[in-house]
């Protein structure tokens, strides 16, 4: 039996979401599908059902640039529920813990903070979407056990306190990839000396976008017919601006189409970039070697 072809309709871009509380990551994903009627969607990077805020969805060729956004810097703001310890680190886990909090001043906190600004290394936690012998770890945490975790390289550009409070701290954190919020609010709180979870927790920017739509807005466009609700839509490139762009002639890009080497001799880049045909329409993802030669990684036919 051939397989089913995807049913939809083939249109390429991103929706920069505003995910609403409660719900998973791939419900909303799979919302903003139906309303778009696209024939193929992905998102990049899950929130828990806890979490709000940005979530890119990628429909159509946008699919194959979604591994980029993932390795993308993010943003989010959060507040630490300090004096007690959940099971899962955040406010939806069964507390295990619970220990005084002492009178806090601002200069305390910040000198705690600055611990954790920087270069540093991070366990991610057993409620984590990580998998171990093809399990998600997640999976056996609700089982009561517990696995060693490889440590995380990851980088904290900014932590900010926002808000003090008796028993809360309101903290900004723009971070790099692989980053778990719950883990760094966690060892905050053990660095005061009362444990903490997660109370609060939405994601305001993904590789510096910043903008996002919710739900009922694309909803709403959607009674008005196709038109209205594909204006949400980001073209693919957008998503890669940062990078470098070569516009190419017809048969350089007929050779990496066909998935060969082409001679750039010249070239003054090398690493990643987008490569454009010559009515400047982005065609592939590409990568410049050291030797002059452009190499193709991600075809696009948008």
């Amino acid at each position: 039996m051939g397989r089913r072809k995807n049913q939809g309709r083939a249109i390429n871009g991103m929706v920069l979401l505003d995910k609403p509380l409660g719900i998973s990551s791939n419900f909303a994903l799979q919302q903003v599908k139906r309303l778009f009627q696209a024939n193929k969607a992905g998102h990049t990077g899950s929130l828990d059902p806890l979490a709000t805020g940005l979530l890119p969805i990628c429909l159509g060729e946008a699919t194959k640039i979604s591994a980029y956004l993932l390795d993308a810097d993010k943003r989010y703001q959060t507040v630490a529920q300090l004096g007690q310890t959940t099971r899962t680190g955040d406010k939806e886990g069964e507390i295990i813990q619970t220990r005084a909090v002492p009178a806090l001043c601002r200069a305390q906190v910040e000198t705690v903070l600055h611990r954790f600004r920087g270069a540093q290394r991070q366990v991610p936690p057993m409620y984590s979407a990580l998998k171990r012998h093809g399990q998600p770890l997640y999976h056996l945490a609700r089982q009561g056990l517990d696995c060693e975790r490889a440590e995380r390289h990851i980088t904290v550009y900014e932590l900010i306190l926002d808000e003090i409070q008796a028993d809360t701290l309101t903290l900004t954190v723009a971070c790099s990839k692989g980053t778990y919020i719950r883990t760094l609010v966690e060892d905050i709180g053990e660095a005061l000396g009362c444990g903490s979870h997660v109370a609060m927790l939405r994601r305001t920017a993904v590789a510096g976008f910043t903008q996002m739509v919710d739900l009922a807005t694309l909803q709403q466009a959607a009674t008005q017919g196709m038109d209205g609700l594909d204006s949400f839509l980001l073209p693919l490139d957008s998503a890669l601006a940062h990078w470098p762009k070569l516009q190419l002639p017809p048969n350089a890009v007929q050779a990496l189409r066909q998935g060969r080497l082409w001679d750039n001799t010249g070239q003054t880049v090398t690493g990643v970039l987008r490569l454009h045909d010559e009515a400047d329409k982005l065609f592939a993802i590409g990568e410049a070697l050291p030797t002059g030669q452009l190499k193709p990684k991600r075809l696009l036919f948008l």
